[in-house]
């Protein structure tokens, strides 16, 4: 049997905030979007201003302007950039690349867009322009030149330090480019940047793209009206970075399955010896109190009973088997053990509706990957009996992507912070700063 967790104090008032929130966040449903933008105004001729999310990872070789490990983020946007091209719209792609932070850097992961150009040229089948700013005279001269049917991609929008404190100079740079802006960008939707939120004050009209929409529907569908019974799988380093989404998802799911380097925050709460693995120290007494409250809510929460173990933090390190309260020493558990992936394996086939956000293992290293691989089968095998699932987060994406399973779910999040705080039932600035229906 899975390690059933239990322990000391309830989180008072969650539930009730938890419903506001979701009250409020529904709301973003009555946003306009961009097919309704095309009915209420005529695009032809006219420039659309797209925030995109083309923050991709890039391979070593890279940093001389070569190769996309993942196009997942290129890919999503196609469909909304094709839409506006078809009515005749021309249209003008910003995103974010890094964290800059401000300054310009030439190339590398926090560099310019330079390297997204090809494939993305690929992916859409034209050509794009590229200008290297994202406002000022070379890139309104850019955007006014553009012919109908065209596409202007702007540079790294965190060039300028404006961009992420939502600076309205640089907001109002941007708006002079064009009069109707869509914001496709879920994966920064919780961002109140200049990009997302503030160059709304500056146009005629501002939608959701498809990719936003499919997003807030999907993941607000799930957890509003879920399938029963409702799993949640929620993986990961820590324990302080899921705090929000655990305590909001016990007000909705059946189980909840816990892995990743913060189980051990649990087990520490649970009194076990841990050896060497990570802990978050403050995040126990929390952690207590999580379990605490999913036994007195009737909620499963299930932590694995074994896990692989290590003599060191590397891919090469000697491993073993230990049960949870069998690990010693100095050695730490990086990944879900055997009889873990098959309990794991029981109570997901048990369920109708699956949100799975982080990482059951130190997925980067090969040796330590078989626990988030694994649970990435499991929900493709749940996709195909007739589950609803839901996949969120860098690690859980590349995990069902590189397994060749990306069709095989139902749906692949983006987002990965923006993901997270729609299932805690927060508003993203970037949603609610588009134009009502």
């Amino acid at each position: 049997m899975l390690l059933s967790a239990v322990s000391t104090k309830f989180l008072s008032g969650s539930a009730t905030a938890f419903r506001r929130s979701f009250h409020a966040s529904s709301t973003c449903l009555e946003k306009l979007n961009v097919e309704g933008l095309a009915k209420k105004v005529d695009l032809d001729g006219q420039n659309v201003l797209v925030r995109v999310d083309l923050n991709v990872p890039l391979a070593k070789v890279c940093i001389d302007g070569t190769t996309v490990t993942d196009d997942t983020r290129l890919r999503a946007i196609v469909p909304t950039t094709k839409f506006l091209l078809d009515k005749g719209a021309n249209v003008i792609l910003m995103s974010h690349f890094g964290r800059p932070k401000g300054e310009i850097i030439e190339t590398g992961k926090n560099g310019r867009l330079n390297p997204i150009v090809k494939p993305l040229e690929e992916l859409l089948g034209m050509p794009i322009k590229k200008v290297d700013t994202t406002i000022g005279p070379e890139a309104e001269e850019a955007a006014g030149k553009l012919n109908k049917g065209e596409i202007l991609l702007l540079e790294n929008t965190r060039f300028d330090i404006g961009e992420t404190t939502n600076d309205m100079t640089l907001a109002e740079g941007m708006g002079k480019m064009a009069d109707y802006f869509v914001m496709d960008a879920f994966g920064t939707a919780h961002r109140a940047h200049s990009s997302t939120a503030g160059v709304t004050n500056f146009m005629k009209k501002s939608a959701a793209g498809f990719l936003l929409d499919k997003e807030l529907k999907y993941l607000q569908g799930a957890v509003d009206d879920p399938k029963k019974p409702m799993m949640a799988i929620v993986g990961g380093a820590k324990v302080s970075t899921k705090i929000p989404v655990i305590e909001s998802l016990m007000d909705k799911c059946d189980t909840i399955l816990v892995g990743g380097g913060m189980i051990f925050t649990f087990y520490k709460a649970l009194g076990y010896e841990i050896g060497g693995s990570l802990v978050e120290d403050d995040m126990v007494e929390l952690a207590a109190t999580l379990m605490k409250k999913a036994e007195e809510k009737g909620v499963k929460m299930l932590l694995p009973t074994d896990v692989i173990v290590a003599d060191k933090f590397d891919n090469d390190a000697n491993t073993a088997i230990a049960k949870v309260t069998d690990i010693t020493g100095d050695w730490m558990g990086l990944d879900i053990g055997p009889d873990s992936i098959l309990e794991f394996k029981a109570e997901i086939e048990k369920c109708n509706t699956i949100v799975w956000n982080g990482p059951m293992g130190v997925f980067e290293m090969s040796n330590f990957a078989e626990g988030t691989n694994a649970v990435a089968q499991m929900l493709a095998d749940a996709t195909e009996r007739g589950a609803i699932t839901i996949v969120g987060g860098g690690d859980s994406v590349a995990a069902v992507n590189q397994a060749g399973l990306g069709d095989k779910v139902s749906h692949i999040s983006t987002g990965g912070g923006a993901s997270l705080e729609l299932l805690e039932g927060k508003v993203l600035p970037g949603v609610a700063a588009l134009s009502e229906v």
